[in-house]
C-alpha cells in the first residue's frame, strides 16, 4: 500500500489509522516533549490533529 492509498484508507475508515500513526510516531513523540518531559496529553492532541488533517486533506 503506497502513501496515498494509506491516506485514503484512513480518510474512509479512521479505525485503520494505526499504520499512519506508527509512521509518524517519532515525530509526534518528539513534539510532545516539553522541557525534557514527555507530555502524554499533548501527544494525544497531536495524534487527533494529525487525523483531522488527514480527514480534511483532498486526495
Amino acid at each position: 500500500m503506497n502513501f496515498i492509498e494509506l491516506l485514503a484508507a484512513v480518510k474512509n475508515n479512521p479505525a485503520s489509522a494505526g499504520r499512519l500513526i506508527e509512521m509518524y510516531r517519532p515525530m509526534l513523540t518528539k513534539a510532545a516533549i516539553v522541557d525534557g518531559v514527555f507530555d502524554e496529553d499533548l501527544h494525544q492532541e497531536l495524534v487527533i490533529v494529525l487525523l483531522r488533517c488527514v480527514r480534511s486533506f483532498k486526495i
